[in-house]
C-alpha cells in the first residue's frame, strides 16, 4: 500500500478518531469539516468532542504536522467520507450529507484514488457515490470505490479502530482489493471481504440484531413493573442459563446506531422487517412509558406535599461515560418532562455545559431533588445511596 495522502469528510466522533489515528501512523491526513469553529479547534490541537485518548492522539498528530484540518477538501491518495446519515420525518434515510461530500470531493479526484464510504447507509448508497461522481464527470471506472462501515463502540473507539475486524465491500473486485490493503496498515483485527451492499446491510444488521435483544429486555422490565417483580433479579436469575444472556433493560435506546440503524432496513424491507420494526417500536415505547411513569409520581407527590416536585434527571446523554446526546432517550425524557411543565434538574457528568440547560452536579441535584430518575448509567452515579425519596432506576445503576 503505496499511499500516504488521506482527506477525511467530517471531523466528528468516527471521523475526528480515524484522521487522528492515521496522522500517528505517518499518514498525512488532510481533515474536512463544514463547522469551522471544529476545524480551528481541532487545528489547535483540541477536540471538540469527548473521547478517552483522543486529545492525546489530536495533539500528537497536530503537532507533528501530519494532521490539517480545514473547510473544503484536496487531492490525496485515499478519500474517506464519514458524515453523519440521520433520517427525515416518518424515519426515511437521509443521506444528503454523504451526497454533498461526494460532490466536494469530485473535482479532486484522480485516477487510482479509493473512496471509502464509512458512515452507516442505507444499502445501495455506496452505489449512489458512484452514480452522484459520473454525473459529476468522474469516470468511475479508474477509482476505487467501497464501503467499510465502522463497528466501534463510544468510549473506546481508538483501540477498536485497530482491533477490531473489518468489513470491507467494494463496487468490483479490484476495488474491494485496494480497499482492503489500506486498511491493513493500521488494522491488527480481520478484514473480512465481500461486496458494497452486503457491507451496507451488515452493518445495519449488526446493529438491528442489537436493537431487538434490547428491546426483549425492556419489555421485560415493563412486565416486571406490571407484575411487582424486580426485573435485575429476573435477568440476573434467567441468565444463570448456560445458554441465556438477556441484555439490561433502559430507558429506551440512543446514539446514531441503534436507534436509527434498523429503520434503513425498515424502511427499503417494507412488510417483511416484522420482527425488526416492532423492536424498533418497543423500544421507543419504553421511552414513553417512563415518562409517564415520572410524571405520575410528580403528580402524585404534588397533590401530597400541596407543591410541585423538583425531579433530577441523572444523565443525558445517551449510553454511560460518555456526552455523546445524539438520538438519546435521557435527553428526550428530560425535554419532555419541561415541556410537561415539571421542575427538572438536569445532571450529566460528561458534559461541562449546555446552552440548553443548567446543569447541575449530582450531589447537588440528589439533595434539593423531590424525585430521583437515574436515566444512564454513569459511573460517578454508581455507589449513591439515597433515603427518603421517590427513585426511578430505569438503567440498573443503584444494583452496582
Amino acid at each position: 500500500m503505496q499511499s500516504k495522502t488521506v482527506c477525511i469528510m467530517g471531523l466528528g466522533y468516527i471521523g475526528l478518531p480515524t484522521a487522528a489515528l492515521l496522522a500517528n501512523r505517518k499518514y498525512q491526513v488532510h481533515g474536512v469539516d463544514v463547522v469551522q469553529s471544529t476545524v480551528d479547534t481541532i487545528n489547535e490541537g483540541n477536540i471538540h468532542i469527548v473521547e478517552p485518548d483522543l486529545d492525546t492522539f489530536v495533539r500528537s498528530a497536530v503537532n507533528s504536522g501530519n494532521l490539517i484540518a480545514g473547510i473544503k477538501p484536496k487531492e490525496s491518495d485515499v478519500f474517506i467520507i464519514a458524515v453523519p446519515t440521520p433520517f427525515h420525518e416518518g424515519y426515511v434515510p437521509n443521506i444528503d450529507y454523504v451526497l454533498s461530500a461526494t460532490k466536494s470531493i469530485a473535482p479532486y479526484l484522480k485516477e487510482g484514488n479509493i473512496i471509502i464510504l464509512e458512515s452507516t447507509s442505507p444499502v445501495g448508497t455506496t452505489e449512489k457515490i458512484a452514480e452522484v461522481l459520473e454525473e459529476q464527470g468522474v469516470d468511475t471506472s479508474k477509482v476505487h470505490i467501497a464501503h467499510c462501515p465502522e463497528r466501534v463502540l463510544p468510549g473506546q473507539i481508538m483501540r477498536e479502530l485497530v482491533e477490531n475486524d473489518r468489513i470491507v465491500g467494494g463496487l468490483n473486485e479490484e476495488a474491494t482489493k485496494e480497499t482492503v490493503a489500506f486498511y491493513k496498515t493500521f488494522v491488527s483485527g480481520k478484514i473480512l471481504q465481500t461486496d458494497a451492499k452486503t457491507a451496507e446491510m451488515a452493518k445495519l444488521t449488526e446493529n438491528s440484531y442489537r436493537d431487538v435483544n434490547i428491546a426483549f429486555a425492556n419489555e421485560l422490565s415493563i412486565l416486571s413493573d406490571k407484575f411487582g417483580i424486580d426485573v435485575w433479579e429476573l435477568i440476573s436469575l434467567a441468565n444463570r442459563h448456560p445458554r441465556v444472556d438477556i441484555l439490561q433493560p433502559g430507558v429506551g435506546v440512543g446514539g446514531h446506531c441503534i436507534a436509527v440503524d434498523p429503520w434503513f432496513i425498515v424502511h427499503a424491507g417494507g412488510d417483511d422487517a416484522k420482527i425488526i420494526r416492532t423492536a424498533r417500536e418497543v423500544n421507543n415505547y419504553k421511552t414513553e412509558w417512563s415518562i409517564e411513569k415520572i410524571k405520575n409520581s410528580a403528580l402524585t407527590f404534588e397533590k401530597e406535599n400541596g407543591r410541585a416536585a423538583k425531579v433530577a434527571c441523572m444523565g443525558l446523554a445517551f449510553k454511560p461515560n460518555i456526552d455523546d446526546l445524539r438520538e438519546s432517550p435521557a435527553l428526550y425524557v428530560t425535554r419532555q418532562l419541561i415541556a410537561e411543565g415539571l421542575d427538572v434538574l438536569p445532571v450529566e457528568p460528561n458534559l461541562k455545559s449546555s446552552e440548553e440547560f443548567k446543569l447541575l452536579e449530582d450531589e447537588e441535584a440528589i439533595n434539593e431533588a423531590d424525585i430521583i430518575v437515574f436515566l444512564v448509567a454513569h459511573e460517578e452515579f454508581k455507589g449513591i445511596r439515597i433515603f427518603g425519596k421517590e427513585v426511578f432506576d430505569f438503567c440498573g445503576v443503584t444494583n452496582h
